[in-house]
């Protein structure tokens, strides 16, 4: 399929199909309604999985020193292959507690393994009541020119992560705090 060139770069390609095609919007990620209730769709089962493992973990009881293998591949973020190869080589202390049992340490899983952990875009940005007096509040060209990003990409940002805004006159502010805060790491 050929796309026409319209001087605004590449189109993109569909997240779903792989198709090529030219986005609508910012936003836009997939090339029909079709392959967007598609990624909907798996979204909402990745939701169910990651429901249902959290469900498994809670059920998990604490204060032991010794878990199943089951019980860390929930809890830790390791391949079940990896941890079988770590206990045969003693890289994490075990103990056989039947034919088919094995209990690991947690203290040694903890010192080599992260925890699962999901960023929780909720906990990046605070419901707070901000001060949106010019004096607390960056400008759109501001923010432009401090973290040296295109303006589509600031004003894609500030609706990805609902920060608030307000114009007043010809100016468009957003608070400090929050833009600092999406930012800090450039």
């Amino acid at each position: 399929m050929k796309l026409k060139a319209t001087g605004n770069g590449e189109g993109r390609t569909c997240l779903i199909c792989g198709k090529q095609f030219w986005p609508k919007t910012i936003e836009s990620y997939y090339c029909s309604r079709k392959c967007q209730q598609a990624a909907y769709r798996k979204k909402k089962r990745e939701e169910a999985a990651k429901q249902k493992l959290q469900k498994q973990i809670d059920a998990i009881p604490e204060g032991r020193t010794y878990i199943s293998v089951h019980e860390a591949l929930l809890i830790y973020d390791v391949n079940r292959t990896t941890l079988y190869r770590w206990i045969r080589s003693g890289r994490v202390k075990s103990i056989r507690t039947g034919s088919h049992s094995i209990r690991l340490e947690i203290e040694e899983l903890d010192k080599l393994l992260p925890h699962r952990l999901e960023v929780d875009r909720s906990k990046l940005f605070t419901n707070n009541i901000f001060d949106m007096t010019p004096a607390h509040c960056y400008t759109i060209g501001e923010i432009c020119k401090k973290f040296d990003l295109d303006d589509s990409t600031v004003w894609a940002h500030i609706r990805k992560y609902s920060i608030p805004t307000r114009q007043v006159g010809n100016y468009v502010y957003a608070p400090k705090s929050e833009i600092d805060k999406l930012y800090k790491s450039l």
